[in-house]
């Protein structure tokens, strides 16, 4: 009998070392109804917090697969017998696919053989088994069949000296989610826990929390979800309680990752302006261009002809004398908030921006571009206009102003995608500006940090992009002002944090941008609000040879293969003036040394 669970430890261990070595992302089928995947641990929430990001191996049960395969089997076999008569059947129900199932997992019985399989393949103290180098950590999707509720085992080598001296075994259990309080362990039972697997002579206790400062916002008794999020994570030592609130002393870090056009950023009516950028950019790549609802009623060209009038109204008024227009070019709308105007309104427009400003709110086809340009070209060749310009203006548009004092103006073909051209640098320039003078403004950051940001040495379409990279910076960074209240040092460090990330990285919405933070800061925005995650970790000895028995509660059960019993609906949970319930998950772990 020893002799054949040895052989089945030999076989598994080179089942489990061949997979490794051929580095495949399809899983391996064993034993006709166990797959095999190689994936990082920080992809199982579960597991992030216990193995980090390194590889390790995961099992679990192939029904999902089988059910997937036999309704495909199925629905050959009723296409293959089907009459003309049979197809005017309502057979929509008989026809659906099955629910995605998603991971399955094995039995706990079947889930502790493969473990003993592992532990032993490890074991270089037995004469029967080779000298093996160590594996990947493993891990077991469990089925909860035991009394405890075990939802995953877990097995990791311990090493010194480059050879395996050990294993530490691994089982997390879970509980659904309950609002009573006094149901959860407390923090002396679970240092007893700790205490009867390992018999420490001294132990750390640490606590974490997660808390959202920014998500769904509630109007009118509707929840609107926010694809923006803001959360912050606190480590802190000397836990004296399960669900207690992070002490000032804490660690906090915060997560943030911000989508654009969200309504209520004060960047909102920017991002608008950005969309009509990005669709000339669009257009110019494609070739075809979904025009954007008009945000006034006025025509494109009648307002292009009030700007020329004025420009000539105030050259007359001024008796020929050089001078800055005095007019107020702040454009007021319906759609401005007083957050948008104070912070990114510019008063110094020149004309070039200030004929995109008008455009961008009324241009609706190609056709409209080049009426509009051509009025501006032809005011600037008979010289009814002398309209001013930032010097470091670089549109086609610019130059041709600037030509325009000394009465040269080059030749212009506004043919074909030319005059989107024009007016897309139009926008850049301008754009670029607006950011520009609130960052500046704000010391935040240097032109020498933004070089890479405004440079016009590269396409128009990397221009664009570099351009939505900025916006992006400053939907960040005001996310973090206008809701969170940060100061200037905390603004300051995240705003170069941004700008050296983008130099390197892809545009990416996604991205969680990251930010160390004093908790007081943030203090009025937690310290009355229920944690999405809290947990508490008793640990001792050092280095490799270090266990630790952890609880998380969390608003979400962290395991995504069984469905828990609970008494409430999601919908029911954490709502605003009840108390929340919490999902319950312990981490216990045991070592094992070969002697």
């Amino acid at each position: 009998m020893c002799s054949k669970v040895i052989s089945s430890a030999r076989d598994f261990y080179g089942i489990l070392r061949s997979f490794q070595e051929e580095k495949s992302d399809d899983p391996l089928i064993i034993e006709e109804d166990i797959q095999i995947l190689e994936m990082n641990g920080n992809r199982i929430p579960v597991l992030n917090t216990i193995c980090g990001t390194q590889p390790l191996f995961i099992c679990e049960n192939v029904q999902a697969l089988k059910v997937s395969t036999e309704y495909e089997d199925r629905q050959m076999t009723e296409t293959s017998n089907c009459t003309d008569e049979d197809a005017d059947v309502d057979n929509d129900e008989a026809n659906t696919p099955p629910a995605e199932l998603g991971p399955q997992p094995l039995t706990v019985l079947k889930a502790r053989q493969l473990l003993s399989w592992y532990t032993l393949s490890q074991n270089t103290s037995l004469s029967t088994l080779d000298n093996n180098p160590a594996l990947p950590p493993l891990w077991l999707r469990c089925d909860m069949s035991d009394p405890a509720g075990t939802t995953w085992f877990g097995a990791e080598t311990v090493c010194m000296s480059n050879k395996v001296s050990g294993v530490k075994l691994y089982s997390v259990t879970c509980k659904g989610s309950t609002v009573d309080k006094s149901s959860l362990i407390t923090l002396d039972k679970l240092k007893q826990e700790h205490k009867k697997r390992h018999h420490p002579s001294s132990m750390v206790i640490k606590g974490s929390a997660n808390f959202s400062l920014l998500g769904s916002t509630l109007v009118e008794n509707t929840t609107i979800e926010s694809q923006s999020t803001v959360t912050v994570d606190f480590k802190w030592s000397h836990v004296e309680s399960i669900l207690e609130t992070p002490p000032l002393s804490s660690t906090a870090n915060l997560n943030i990752k911000v989508a654009n056009g969200d309504m209520r950023s004060p960047m909102y009516e920017k991002y608008r302006e950005l969309e009509f950028l990005q669709t000339l950019a669009d257009g110019l790549r494609t070739g075809e261009t979904e025009w954007m609802e008009p945000l006034e009623s006025v025509s494109a060209v009648n307002l292009t002809k009030a700007l020329l009038e004025e420009l000539q109204s105030t050259a007359k008024t001024l008796k020929g004398h050089d001078a800055k227009p005095t007019e107020n070019t702040k454009q007021k709308t319906e759609t401005d908030t007083p957050v948008y105007i104070s912070l990114l309104e510019r008063g110094d427009l020149d004309f070039a921006e200030q004929l995109w400003v008008r455009m961008r709110k009324t241009v609706t086809s190609y056709q409209d571009i080049e009426d509009c340009l051509k009025l501006v070209i032809k005011a600037l060749r008979y010289g009814d206009i002398k309209p001013w310009i930032h010097r470091d203006s670089s549109s086609s548009l610019s130059k041709l102003i600037l030509q325009s004092y000394h009465q040269q103006i080059d030749h212009v073909s506004l043919t074909g995608v030319a005059p989107v051209h024009m007016l897309l640098e139009m926008g850049l320039d301008k754009m670029r500006k607006d950011y520009i003078n609130y960052l500046i403004g704000e010391e935040l950051t240097t032109l020498n940090h933004l070089c890479y940001y405004l440079s016009t040495d590269v396409d128009l379409q990397e221009q664009v992009i570099r351009l939505r990279k900025l916006h992006h910076l400053l939907e960040i960074i005001l996310t973090c002002s206008t809701f969170l209240g940060l100061p200037y040092d905390r603004l300051f460090l995240l705003t170069q944090s941004c700008l050296q990330h983008y130099k390197t990285h892809p545009y990416d919405e996604e991205h969680e941008f990251k930010l160390q933070i004093n908790p007081a800061l943030i203090s009025h925005l937690y310290q009355k609000e229920h944690p999405i995650m809290w947990g508490v970790e008793v640990s001792s000895g050092h280095g490799s040879r270090e266990v630790k028995t952890s609880l998380q509660l969390s608003d979400r059960p962290l395991v995504d293969h069984v469905i828990f019993d609970t008494d409430y609906t999601n919908e029911s949970i954490n709502d605003d003036g009840k108390d929340p319930a919490y999902f319950s998950t312990m981490v216990c772990c045991s070592l094992v040394s070969f002697s």
